[in-house]
């Protein structure tokens, strides 16, 4: 058989093992799909021509820098350990390289590389893994009960949590796509999990890890698998709740409801509340191919990182279709800012700006209503004519302009009457602005949500101190 250049690029991407090639420099000439889908990169031009210090992947690169540069020289190496960092996690590699010729020239070289933290870490012994999927409940889908009688089940699964390995998470969605079957795809991002890893341990982080995998496994049997992408990035694949509506109260009851997300786990050394962050679509509703399915998920978790994690992100063709992850990163703050100012400028009268605001405000964080409290020491909510409750202590909330809040603590610490007004009204996390121009303040804007350990982003905090900026200048009564 003739290597033809589309033989070798479905040899090279069939791979489970990260392949990759460079020039004679050490800089990067491409790579194999499972090398993109480990560090995440939707395609290599993110790296091509680039080394491995400008990617920053090594926390002391020239062990690696100095392996590379004997391979260069004819040398090849085989399975040599060594570490990279990845989402900020510094994660254990074995890696194997050997020059590639030109006739006698060398002119680059090739490698391939597998992670091997799991395994390190559980030491040879099976008390830090589990085996959640066996082989019984695999069956239950065509794909895996085609499989299950030719490889071994250990071959299917992580070997930490125990769900889907990302391989065939992903060769199961792929084949579901093939298959023209409607299902809804999730990537869940576990917030802040270097904390629990640099706190608690790394036997922390696997606890996590296997905990969350365990129990969303569990709430979605009989209809739907779980699967680790890498590092604290788990999958979801669900087969039932597909249209707009049972998906938005499905992550609904997976939030509230169930043991996955928003519990409290213990450890040897002390505990920690667990979130997560989700990004959800589906095929063929929101996209018909796996590219472009993912890349929605993709794009729907970071829009749900930058409004303040601890939460899910459904895509929506009309709300989402413009969305580009650049301009949420770089363009958000100026752009929100920009178009307050227009809004408020336009309209008359403190309240009347505040609800022509709200519709924004509410999109861009996420939140249901805007708060404010002036003069006479009460809380009213702009859209909501019932609400108005007595937080007439909140000037000794802090001596900042800006007060963020995600447990409720320190409010009910320094401010207990206005505590009393969040907690009537619900709410478990609080962002308040001062409206201040110059020495003179005028009142309080207030976010607030129903649940926990919301975390307000820097950017959001911006927003709502520009926002009570220009209102103040308004001299609200």
């Amino acid at each position: 058989m003739e290597m033809t250049v589309e033989l070798f690029d479905s040899i090279i991407n069939t791979s489970q093992d990260c392949v990759f090639w460079k020039d004679k420099e050490r800089r990067f000439l491409g790579v194999n799909q499972a090398f993109l889908d480990f560090y995440g990169f939707e395609s290599a031009e993110v790296l091509i021509g680039k080394t491995d210090e400008d990617m920053g992947w090594h926390s002391d690169p020239e062990p690696f820098k100095q392996d590379e540069l004997r391979v260069l020289s004819g040398r090849s190496t085989y399975k040599v350990q060594g570490k990279c960092m990845i989402r900020g996690e510094e994660r254990d590699i074995i890696a194997s390289k050997r020059p590639l010729y030109d006739g006698d020239e060398i002119i680059g070289l090739v490698g391939s590389f597998i992670d091997i933290t799991d395994v390190l870490r559980r030491g040879g012994s099976n008390d830090r893994s589990q085996v959640v999927y066996t082989i019984d409940r695999l069956r239950q889908y065509s794909f895996f009960d085609k499989l299950i009688d030719e490889i071994s089940l250990e071959e299917i699964l992580d070997p930490l949590t125990g769900i889907l390995s990302r391989s065939y998470a992903v060769k199961f969605v792929q084949s579901l796509i093939d298959e023209k079957k409607p299902f809804t795809f999730a990537m869940i991002d576990l917030d802040n999990f270097k904390f629990f890893n640099d706190t608690f341990g790394h036997g922390a982080g696997d606890k996590v890890l296997m905990t969350v995998a365990r129990e969303l496994a569990e709430y979605t049997d009989g209809f739907g698998l779980a699967g680790r992408f890498g590092g604290d990035e788990l999958l979801l694949i669900d087969l039932h709740n597909t249209t707009q509506t049972d998906k938005k109260s499905f992550f609904e009851r997976l939030y509230t409801d169930s043991n996955a997300l928003r519990i409290n786990i213990d450890f040897d050394n002390g505990s920690s509340y667990i979130t997560a962050t989700s990004g959800v679509a589906s095929f063929p509703e929101d996209a018909d191919n796996f590219d472009d399915l993912f890349g929605l998920i993709d794009k729907m978790l970071y829009l749900g990182k930058s409004r303040g994690r601890n939460c899910y992100s459904v895509y929506d063709h009309e709300k989402h279709k413009d969305i580009e992850i650049t301009k949420i990163a770089r363009q958000g703050m100026y752009s929100s800012m920009s178009r307050l100012r227009d809004i408020v400028e336009k309209t008359d009268g403190f309240v009347s700006k505040l609800q022509a605001v709200t519709p924004f405000i509410s999109e861009a964080l996420q939140v249901n209503d805007i708060y404010y409290i002036l003069s006479d020491g009460k809380m009213r909510a702009v859209n909501d004519r019932n609400f108005e409750a007595d937080a007439g202590d909140i000037e000794g909330l802090t001596d900042e302009d800006v007060f963020c809040d995600s447990t409720l603590e320190r409010a009910e610490r320094n401010s207990p009457v206005f505590y009393s007004a969040l907690k009537a009204g619900g709410f478990e996390s609080v962002l308040s602005v001062r409206m201040r121009d110059h020495d003179k303040v005028y009142g309080f804007l207030v976010c607030a949500v129903k649940r926990s350990l919301r975390i307000w982003q820097e950017n959001e905090c911006a927003v709502m101190y520009y926002l009570a900026g220009i209102l103040a200048e308004c001299r609200p009564q």
